[in-house]
């Protein structure tokens, strides 16, 4: 694990790690939860986080697979990541906008479901990012909303993989994913 991976992994554990009875997204209850607001908002949270996605992106091989034109997810867990990964690239020299998919389509102006389309071309590959993922269910919405945009989704980044089903719900829709950390990784820190 490099240096920076472990000042992340100790600043969730500080920040983000609660233990308690909680009810997940997925709908599962559970004895503690990784509430990553606390860290992504974070001002040196999200400095790593943008770096070591940047990083483990390179390390996947996604880049040379595919041309990523932008990078977001489900609001709100994804917002923050959005602009940490985009910002990260653009001080590399590269152009990811960042978007936002709503969980549902506004009521009002637009009535859109996704924002910041228009800085991304149609077609286009996009990552999906995820804080932390349990079963996959929320980002499976978000890559079957950008599918149905017009967009490829190609892979699912996560600060926090929680190793309950995540990585095979988005294998079973044909996209990859890669992971910061495991929750064990958290817990052991």
């Amino acid at each position: 694990m490099s240096d920076e991976t472990s000042r992340l992994v100790a600043l969730v554990k500080r920040l983000s790690y609660r233990t308690g009875e909680y009810t997940l997204a997925s709908g599962k209850k559970s004895t503690f939860y990784v509430d990553l607001k606390n860290t992504t908002l974070h001002p040196e949270g999200a400095a790593l986080i943008g770096k070591l996605f940047l990083a483990m992106i390179e390390k996947t091989g996604w880049l040379k697979r595919h041309a990523i034109q932008g990078v977001g997810g489900m609001t709100l867990g994804a917002d923050p990541l959005a602009t940490a990964l985009s910002l990260a690239a653009w001080q590399k020299g590269t152009s990811w906008p960042a978007y936002i998919v709503r969980k549902d389509s506004k009521g009002h102006g637009t009535g859109r479901t996704i924002e910041g389309l228009e800085n991304i071309p149609a077609g286009s590959a996009v990552l999906v990012l995820e804080d932390v993922v349990t079963t996959g269910g929320t980002s499976v919405q978000a890559i079957e909303r950008l599918r149905e945009a017009g967009l490829n989704p190609v892979g699912v980044l996560t600060v926090v993989d929680r190793e309950q089903g995540a990585r095979e719900a988005f294998a079973a829709v044909g996209v990859e994913m890669a992971a910061l950390m495991t929750l064990q990784e958290v817990q052991d820190a």
